[in-house]
């Protein structure tokens, strides 16, 4: 039960929900559980919930042609040339505390390729964990 509870833990702090898998993860360091099997098990629930969180975004300009939608198709196009130009690189910051998940659903509001945000979402992620990991045993 431990194992799941991480990975649920992990992927609900990537989504829009505010909590927090670091002190659990931390906890578990502590417990002497396998320090490679948890940042697997983090990092990879982690990665899933910005996956939902790219794809809530892209499922939302569905609505785009309604009158109460926040954003015009001018404010997304602009907004969408100026994230792939210059943008795409946060996207290794998406594990950053605050702007990390909002970043993960306008990637998916600008409609970036699954592919390109995969692989700098799980980057930043498979380095985050790493380091906190890395911290944490240097403190043991």
């Amino acid at each position: 039960m431990i194992y799941p509870s991480l990975f649920f833990t992990a992927l609900i702090a990537a989504t829009l929900f505010p909590l927090s898998s670091e002190a659990l993860l931390i906890t578990l360091l502590y417990q002497q559980h396998s320090p490679l099997l948890l940042w697997l098990i983090a990092t990879s629930g982690n990665t899933l919930g910005s996956c939902i969180n790219w794809y809530l975004g892209k499922q939302c300009l569905h609505w785009q042609d309604k009158k109460w939608f926040p954003f015009s198709s001018a404010q997304l196009d602009k907004a969408q040339t100026h994230f792939q130009r210059y943008g795409l690189a946060a996207l290794l910051f998406s594990w950053v505390p605050v702007i990390g998940d909002p970043l993960t659903f306008f990637a998916g509001v600008m409609r970036i390729r699954f592919w390109q945000f995969f692989v700098l979402v799980a980057l930043g992620k498979i380095l985050r964990y790493g380091a906190v990991i890395w911290f944490t045993l240097q403190m043991l």
